[in-house]
């Protein structure tokens, strides 16, 4: 049933959010139990088949009367006078979550498989809040899922100026100016995110192990003959064979995770904001506001730099504040595979213009102290005593060596690349060992400047500059304290007269 688009007005979500919330109650319910059920499968009696069936259709049962008074009590509407957007929720505890327009980073428009049968959108707003709320509608209808993404990002709808309605047509008539290929897909899965990846791996690893020791004793399995098996098996020839599985496994991984989040990514320009769609199974539509973006970034590794392209990200403001300090943290969109062209054309959208390095600062050769010596010497060292005193170690000697030279040649290219670029409308931090990324931002972007100095690196006038943005830190290391503290004069002249709001 199409919803009410007077979004004045409470409403409710669309009635298949049932179906919606229900699933994804039992989902949850599921993972959380599923090797308990089956222990539970394995270590029962024939008799006790009933009962197993019973718990899961109590939980079925469950599921959907959570989803039905949620649906019953999940209501939301937008205040034009005050210009915040309320949600009301919550079965037995009421909480009200008030969204103040201007806060709002993106809102994104959402439909995985099941919402793409009963024909049914979420839709999913990010804040920079002081707390960080984040409003996530499980089922809205298509018309009125557009229209309320409209009226969120465009604030003549609550000076009482209705925006002109839209459709998901009508967004996909727009020309886009960036589109990836699936063979470019091919090329980022090749050659980026390996890191996130292998986390990935480990994860599922961790849990396979772990839920396999509990299999293991409810089957009553000995795990003394399950090791012996395994280490017999173990040989050189085995472990280079694990190790190129993984490594395929890893590639495959990446490959998988790439195309399944930025399948057919386009980017368009829709009434002065950024159209983002992407998306293999659950497509996703994302609308932004440029001036929202505080950090853009782009970075590139030896490999994309042969095949002429990079990834680029946009850091907004998310959340409040961190759990370890005050510092808000950003809300990242990852653009992978653009050519230098499509960058250049991104950050003039941005930015107004593609920003150029004018005046470079370098850090001084003081950089490599401490990571030397932490990080290399140090560790190196107790491990050589170890090894001339226990024999067992000894042999490993030669991969420590390697370990350390390793060591000196990443810090040292860290040295090399890590660069700040000022210009009169924007600063540019360069820095990475393998990626090397550039960090842009503009100065009425910045929240706060710390500068700091260790008491030994006064007389030699060495210092450490920190810029807090909304979506995170940037941070040059020894750099000439004097230029520092000129450059921050210099910055602070701007926010003051230029007097820009950083949001």
């Amino acid at each position: 049933m199409p919803m009410n688009n007077d979004f004045s007005k409470p409403q409710r979500e669309s009635a298949f959010g049932i179906i919606v919330m229900g699933a994804h109650t039992m989902l949850k319910i599921g993972k959380a139990s599923f090797f308990l059920f089956i222990i539970a499968f394995v270590k029962m009696s024939g008799t006790s088949f009933t009962y197993l069936i019973s718990g899961i259709s109590a939980i079925i049962i469950f599921s959907f009367i959570f989803a039905y008074l949620w649906y019953l009590k999940f209501t939301f509407f937008l205040d034009k006078e005050k210009q915040e957007f309320v949600v009301n929720k919550g079965i037995f505890n009421r909480d009200q979550v008030i969204i103040q327009l201007d806060k709002i980073q993106q809102v994104n428009i959402n439909q995985n498989i099941l919402q793409k049968i009963i024909g049914v959108y979420g839709l999913k707003i990010d804040t920079a809040g002081a707390h960080g709320e984040e409003v996530s509608i499980k089922a809205i209808d298509e018309t009125a899922a557009y229209n309320l993404q409209a009226h969120l990002l465009n604030r003549k709808a609550v000076d009482g100026v209705q925006p002109e309605a839209i459709h998901e047509n009508d967004l996909t008539e727009e020309t886009p100016f960036l589109r990836i290929s699936g063979f470019t897909l091919f090329k980022v899965g090749l050659t980026s995110n390996y890191g996130q990846s292998l986390a990935l791996l480990a994860a599922f690893f961790y849990t396979v192990i772990y839920e396999g020791r509990q299999l293991l004793d409810a089957f009553k399995i000995n795990r003394d003959e399950i090791q012996n098996m395994v280490t017999g098996m173990l040989t050189i020839v085995t472990v280079f064979i694990l190790i190129a599985c993984l490594l395929i496994v890893l590639l495959i991984i990446n490959l998988v995770r790439t195309f399944y989040k930025y399948f057919e990514l386009e980017i368009s320009e829709h009434n002065n904001t950024l159209l983002l769609s992407s998306g293999l199974i659950a497509k996703k539509n994302t609308l932004i506001s440029p001036n929202k973006v505080q950090i853009t970034k782009y970075s590139q590794n030896y490999f994309q730099k042969k095949m002429n392209m990079l990834n680029m990200s946009l850091k907004q403001a998310h959340f409040g504040e961190s759990k370890k300090g005050h510092e808000m943290q950003g809300n990242t969109l990852e653009i992978p595979g653009c050519n230098p062209i499509e960058r250049d054309e991104l950050l003039k959208m941005i930015l107004g213009k593609a920003p150029l390095k004018r005046k470079t600062f370098v850090p001084d050769w003081r950089f490599l102290n401490l990571p030397v010596f932490f990080k290399l010497i140090l560790p190196v060292s107790i491990f050589l005593i170890l090894a001339f005193n226990i024999p067992e170690v000894k042999p490993f000697i030669g991969i420590a060596i390697a370990y350390f030279v390793a060591g000196v040649l990443m810090i040292y290219i860290s040295y090399r690349r890590h660069r700040i670029s000022v210009s009169q409308d924007f600063i540019i931090k360069t820095s990475g060992i393998w990626d090397i990324s550039d960090e842009i931002v503009v100065p009425n972007k910045i929240q706060a400047i710390t500068t700091f100095q260790y008491p030994w690196h006064k007389g030699v006038d060495v210092g450490h500059l920190t810029l807090h943005t909304a979506a995170g830190q940037i941070h040059f290391k020894y750099g000439n304290y004097t230029e520092i503290k000129q450059l921050v004069n210099y910055w602070l002249y701007q926010l003051e007269h230029k007097n820009e709001n950083w949001m």
